[in-house]
């Protein structure tokens, strides 16, 4: 697992993205570890019942999708969402294996680390988003850090909810 402690604050702008980015990675499997196959599936908050582990981990698979696939590589979306049902990819991940969720995140991940290691920073994204702007390739990856760190948030939430497991 990568741990954020041990990064030397001389390393290069890149480095470090890719760093954070690995270990918010890293935090949502560290998250789900030992979780049986039923309790990845339940939802316990009351208000959001499509958030369970399997969809959370379904979700972030499908960011990083939108934001490496479509948004900067301008590819079609592939998404199981749609207009009428904006989130699906939560909604149908019960269907699946939390393992399977897993698995194929840490491929996507392992892809999408490869795209980034040989691209600029200041490459722009091909589509041009809602607001008018194309966002490099610097703010998709603080963006991911983001979103990653916000939903280990949720994961914390759910784990301690599930079986009292709390951790960092």
């Amino acid at each position: 697992m990568t741990r954020i402690g041990d990064t030397p604050p001389a390393w290069d702008e890149r480095t470090q993205l890719v760093t954070f980015l690995d270990y918010a990675r890293d935090t949502v499997r560290a998250k789900c570890e030992g979780v049986s196959a039923e309790n990845a599936r339940k939802a316990l908050l009351p208000g959001s019942p499509l958030m369970t582990l399997c969809g959370v981990v379904n979700h972030l698979r499908w960011v990083e999708n939108y934001w490496f696939q479509v948004v900067f590589l301008g590819e079609e979306d592939q998404s199981p969402c749609t207009d009428e049902d904006p989130d699906r990819e939560m909604r149908v991940a019960v269907d699946f294996p939390l393992t399977q969720l897993l698995d194929e995140y840490a491929e996507q991940s392992a892809r999408y680390r490869e795209l980034v290691a040989g691209t600029a920073l200041d490459q722009r994204a091909r589509r041009t988003l809602r607001d008018g702007l194309q966002p490099d390739l610097r703010w998709i990856l603080l963006h991911l850090i983001e979103e990653t760190a916000r939903h280990n948030g949720h994961l914390d939430i759910l784990r301690e909810l599930l079986d009292g497991t709390t951790g960092d």
